[in-house]
């Protein structure tokens, strides 16, 4: 059982929205997974939420705006800032720096691991044809 992760090796994933690199795979535990979002200035993934999740974030370095709910309420957020988004909350962060925005987040589910998404990459999987991404673009190695 593993109980430490580097961040220094990840799995990346580019989204055509944002980057991902995967640090704990939620099948490497039971109720959470965690990994780095990097946002370049002006990138924002779509606005989303997960019914059986909560997440928290924890702003590493950059500015952004966190975008919540229908009305789509602006919160500006920055380093060392704590974010917490409850379960089926619409939401969505911008990167509005000159510089990349990254935070890391801790997504925790409601009642442990989803059955039908038990892998990071299965989760992927659905993101993808959800949103009309080729999933091997999203998944390929980088130089």
């Amino acid at each position: 059982m593993r109980f430490v992760f580097s961040t220094a090796e990840v799995k990346r994933y580019r989204f055509p929205t944002h980057i991902n690199d995967l640090v704990v795979d939620r099948a490497d535990a039971q109720t959470s997974e965690v990994f780095v979002v990097v946002l370049e200035p002006g990138e924002a993934p779509p606005l989303h939420q997960h019914d059986d999740t909560e997440q928290v974030f924890y702003i590493l370095e950059g500015e952004g705006v966190l975008r919540t709910g229908v009305e789509e309420a602006k919160h500006p957020v920055r380093t060392g800032d704590v974010v917490r988004i409850p379960p089926t909350m619409l939401h969505s962060i911008q990167c509005v720096g000159k510089r990349a925005l990254r935070y890391i987040v801790v997504d925790c589910f409601v009642g442990g691991r989803p059955s039908k998404e038990p892998t990071w990459d299965a989760h992927v999987k659905v993101l993808c044809q959800q949103q009309g991404w080729d999933y091997e673009k999203v998944t390929e190695p980088k130089p």
